[in-house]
């Protein structure tokens, strides 16, 4: 038996360890060596348990080696392991054992004579199995039953120290997780009612693309959004969160273009302290930012090439590794990629990858242009005008001439440039009626009245009455320039022409 004084001693040591539920390795490590007086050994492992295998944490003795420490077991080979488990009580393993079909759990790997010295500890917390300590010796004698009650004991200290672990990374994981969605959200703060904005649709295009929208946020389908620049993908993108399972989670968002290709990745997956060069401490990343909400993917055609490849990987099996780390993290995030780029012709060319492609798009949505919704153009205006009364500025409502000069207009930056708009007339106007001029457009002008004096009483040159005719025009033909209906055929000119005076004037 061993001194009971020095026993004593390893306990209190190992049990002071074990409250510092950060330090699991050097508990582990400490328990196998405080129980070396205890349990003579060869070889002692322990093992954690997932499913039906386990695998080694920490080993100690003078035959551990990288061939154990990468070692793990088929419990449903080890019916003598299983019972261990199962009873809650230290095995020690005899001569029969390792001479039936179970065999050594280390055959193949460590030549230990038949009859060896060999038990197993089980770890455990309540109804939880959390591993199992093995002990193996190359002399062959089974373990007295005085040893593998003390070692029972030391086997509920360490149970416990990996319970303690386990719930302070769960912790550390939850603040990582909340300082980062806060870090995220801080960043985003300001943006618009997506879903009152887009529900107060008029235009017949957007009243299907909202249908179908609807249809889709009630699974977990990754989403691809298209549309031109300004058209509010983004806009699209949190309502279908809104209207989604995991409205109550976080949304998400990540522009790959506004970031280094070096940093989308660190961004996405999170990197550990020191993976790179000014990487101070852990980060969990947008995907952990995300993690039982939405993740927004914007301008995902710019994405780099590796970020790619480790996205779909996440697609597929809903796991990544953070940037210098070889440890898996397992996520529950929804998927919406947005473009205004043809992702089939960059896969085409080869800048993006056709697998992720196809996971992306398994239900694209395409938002139209506001050209192509001018009905909307009025309703977006008064939301966003309502938006920006505050003590100090506002209301404001639209005169007749500016809901007409607004309907008229091309609108090249779509969604964006209407907010443009909006913000460009409560600056020059505090409060009140604003006119088209409020807005930088013209107002609808009759032919006839060619010459007629602006609302600021200045004489329109011929270069300010010619803008806006071709806008009118472009208005009238839904930006289209070329065929039956086109700017060029309303104009009378060639298309050459036309587009030659659309550059004078800077219009698209």
């Amino acid at each position: 038996m061993p001194d009971l004084v020095d026993t004593t001693r390893d306990l209190r040591a190992l049990a002071e360890l074990a409250s510092h539920p950060t330090r699991l390795d050097d508990v582990l490590r400490l328990a196998l060596a405080s129980l070396r007086p205890v349990v003579p050994y060869d070889l002692a492992a322990v093992y954690v348990i997932d499913g039906d295998r386990a695998a080694v944490r920490a080993t100690d003795g003078p035959l551990a080696d990288a061939r154990i420490a990468a070692h793990s077991l088929d419990l449903r080979r080890f019916p003598t392991v299983r019972r261990a488990l199962e009873t809650r009580r230290p095995v020690a393993l005899e001569a029969h054992h390792h001479h039936s079909d179970e065999g050594d759990p280390y055959d193949g790997i460590l030549d230990l004579p038949p009859g060896h010295s060999c038990m197993v500890v089980p770890l455990y917390s309540g109804d939880r199995t959390l591993g199992l300590i093995t002990f193996d010796r190359a002399v062959c004698h089974v373990y007295p039953d005085e040893t593998l009650m003390l070692a029972g004991v030391y086997g509920q200290i360490v149970s416990l120290a990996m319970l303690f672990a386990e719930q302070a990374a769960l912790l550390d994981r939850v603040r990582r997780q909340a300082e980062e969605r806060s870090r995220v959200l801080q960043s985003e703060a300001g943006h618009p009612d997506a879903v009152r904005l887009l529900e107060g649709t008029r235009a017949p295009a957007m009243a299907e693309l909202l249908r179908l929208a609807r249809l889709v946020a009630a699974t977990d389908t990754p989403v691809l959004v298209r549309g031109e620049t300004g058209t509010g993908k983004e806009l699209l993108a949190r309502a279908l969160h809104a209207w989604s399972r995991r409205a109550d989670g976080p949304f998400v968002t990540l522009n790959s273009a506004a970031l280094p290709p070096d940093l989308v990745e660190s961004e996405l997956f999170g990197h550990v302290k020191g993976a790179f060069s000014g990487a101070t401490r852990d980060r969990p990343g947008r995907f952990m930012a995300a993690n039982g909400g939405t993740l927004l993917l914007d301008e995902i055609g710019d994405m780099a090439s590796g970020a790619q490849a480790r996205l779909l990987r996440v697609l597929q099996e809903g796991t990544f590794e953070p940037v210098g780390s070889d440890r898996t993290v397992k996520v529950d995030v929804r998927v919406i990629a947005a473009t205004h780029v043809d992702l089939e012709q960059a896969v085409r060319a080869g800048r993006f990858r056709e697998d992720l492609y196809y996971r992306l798009a398994v239900f694209p949505l395409t938002v139209p242009p506001l050209r192509a919704r001018v009905e909307d153009v009025p309703a977006i205006a008064e939301a966003l005008l309502a938006r920006r009364v505050d003590a100090h500025r506002g209301p404001w409502t639209l005169s007749e001439a500016a809901v007409e000069a607004l309907r008229r207009r091309p609108w090249p930056g779509n969604v964006r440039e209407l907010v443009n708009a909006v913000e460009r007339a409560t600056i020059v106007c505090p409060r009140g009626e604003l006119g088209p001029d409020d807005f930088g457009v013209a107002p609808a002008v009759d032919a006839s009245a060619a010459g007629a004096r602006p609302p600021s009483g200045r004489f329109a040159s011929f270069a300010e009455n010619e803008r806006r005719h071709l806008e009118a025009a472009l208005a009238r033909a839904e930006g289209r320039i070329y065929g039956a209906g086109g700017a060029a055929e309303l104009l009378g000119l060639k298309p050459t022409t036309l587009q030659s005076k659309l550059k004078k004037h800077g219009l698209k």
